[in-house]
This record gives structure tokens, C-alpha cells and sequence, in this order.
């Protein structure tokens, strides 16, 4: 029986071509099982917001696959793109695609366990080293798009909301930073942009793969931001040295790091304006 993630059909709802997509969706996932000769197992269930429906398989030859579609997404709209430019390195592969219908067939990493099971001061080493594969100038022509597009897009929604800022001035500042800090330079390189501890998994090609990239090129320094952000105790107890520590791993300017945290915590769009990101950009700032 086709089923939908709760947490999808949730953040499909109210938005009109997400909501399209998701009814056109059973049957582009019948029309892929056909076309693709696959066996398809239990949609997984995601832990987080899901932007995808994502589901394994097995292909006419054995092989264990994973079939994902991915909704209308702005962040997300050249996965696709990028997974055929990493090629497997160090990613997963993209065995079959269709743009069309954002469809993929993709690599399953086994076992599959996320790199968050591991200690942060672990993660850095392993999100390092990926980031450092996935940095890459692509060759022109390309479809990506400049890091630019995705802090205007930012800076918009956030400008929509001034009414909610806790802290104007703050709030101000970052927005004038993230206009700053994602100006087009000649050493701007592919990013995965959304890199942290649940979008690694591990796999038996290599130890560890990148999963759920959104791509767009750009500062190197900005693709250490996520799983700092995500290492929240911490960046919160010790700022500087948390930062400090993955720019020297990912052999990156340390302050301008900090410049792009203290940004996103102070002007990212977000649905509550009272967590905990306004105390972090004063820590910061």
C-alpha cells in the first residue's frame, strides 16, 4: 500500500505546487517501479522535516537501491546535478534519474547509520575530510546557481517577518552580512551547503557517504556552518574554539567562519523568532 510520511504530507500542505506534487506522486512512484524494474519496500520514515519520499528497493539484477522523489524545493532544485558531478566521491551514486519528476535512483548506503552516533569532536574529522572531496569547481556550462541566490531568497523571508525580530540591530547586521559574505569569488567552489552528522551515513564503498545535498556554489567557509549549528551545546559554550577547531580542519579562514555563524544565527529566516539563535549571534557578534 503507497503511503506518505506524515511529516511530508505536512509540509506539503497549504503550499499549491508542493501540494500538486504530492497528489501527482503515487503515480510517478508506479510509473518509476515500472520503468526502473524495481521491487519497492516500505517508504522510510523520516525523524526530521521531510522534503523527500524516500523508499529501498531492489533492482531487476539484486542490487539494493534507494528510490527517492523530491518535492518542490528551492534549496534542493540541483541535487540531482551535483550527484552526477561527485560521481560517487564522496557521495552516493545516482544510478538512474528522470529531472523531469526530481526522481533518483540511488546508491543504499549499508548499514546506514547516521555519523550523529558518533561523538562530535568526531564528526568535525569525518565532515572535514567530505567537505574537502566535495569542494570542486564545476565545469561551465553549469545549472548551479550562486550562493547569492539562496541568501537573497533568505534575506527575503526574513525582511517578511521584521515585525517578529527580537533584536532589530542584530538582526540588520546579519542581513547586511549575508549580502556581504556570498559575493561572487573567482575561488567560489560546488557546496553541499546542508552537510551535518544525519546527512552522512555510513556505507560499505566507503566508510561514510553524503547524503541530501543542495547545491550551490559559493564560500567554502559557509559549508562548515551547518554542523556547527547543529552542534549546539557546544557552539554555545564555546564559540570560538568550537569554530576555531573545524576551520582548521577544513583549512579555512576561522573568522570569516564566525562572520558567516554569526549571520545565519541572527538573520536566517526561521519559524520562532525566540530560540535560541539570537543569543548565539550575541555571542558571536
Amino acid at each position: 500500500m503507497f503511503h506518505v510520511p506524515q511529516l511530508l504530507a505536512a509540509n506539503c500542505h497549504g503550499v499549491p505546487e508542493s501540494s500538486a506534487w504530492l497528489k501527482r506522486l503515487p503515480h510517478a512512484v508506479r510509473e518509476l517501479q515500472a520503468r526502473w524494474r524495481l521491487s519497492l519496500g516500505s517508504t522510510f520514515e523520516e525523524d526530521e522535516g521531510s522534503c523527500a519520499w524516500v523508499a529501498p528497493v531492489v533492482r531487476e539484477d539484486g542490487t539494493r537501491a534507494v528510490l527517492k522523489l523530491g518535492m518542490p524545493h528551492f534549496e534542493a532544485e540541483h541535487e540531482i546535478q551535483a550527484l552526477c558531478v561527485w560521481d560517487g566521491d564522496p557521495a552516493v551514486r545516482l544510478f538512474e534519474f528522470d529531472v523531469g519528476i526530481n526522481a533518483m535512483l540511488l546508491e543504499r548506503c549499508e548499514p546506514g547509520t547516521a555519523l550523529r552516533a558518533l561523538p562530535e569532536v568526531e564528526q568535525d574529522v569525518v565532515l572535514a575530510a567530505l567537505l574537502q572531496r566535495l569542494w570542486r569547481r564545476p565545469s561551465a556550462p553549469h545549472p548551479f546557481r550562486p550562493l547569492a541566490a539562496m541568501t537573497a531568497h533568505w534575506s527575503e523571508e526574513t525582511r517578511a517577518a521584521a515585525s517578529r525580530w527580537p533584536d532589530r540591530a542584530l538582526t540588520q547586521a546579519g542581513l547586511r552580512l549575508l549580502e556581504e559574505l556570498s559575493r561572487p569569488s573567482p575561488d567560489d567552489v560546488l557546496l553541499a551547503t546542508d552537510l551535518h552528522a544525519g546527512n552522512v551515513l555510513q556505507a560499505q564503498r566507503m566508510p561514510w557517504l553524503v547524503i541530501d545535498p543542495k547545491p550551490f556554489v559559493g564560500d567554502r567557509a559557509y559549508d562548515a556552518t551547518q554542523h556547527l549549528l547543529n552542534c549546539s551545546e557546544r557552539i554555545h559554550h564555546a564559540p570560538d574554539a568550537t569554530i576555531r577547531r573545524l576551520s582548521d580542519l577544513l583549512e579555512v579562514d576561522h573568522e570569516r567562519v564566525r562572520l558567516w555563524m554569526f549571520a545565519r544565527a541572527a538573520a536566517e529566516p526561521r519559524d520562532h523568532w525566540g530560540d535560541g539563535s539570537t543569543r548565539l549571534a550575541r555571542l558571536l557578534g
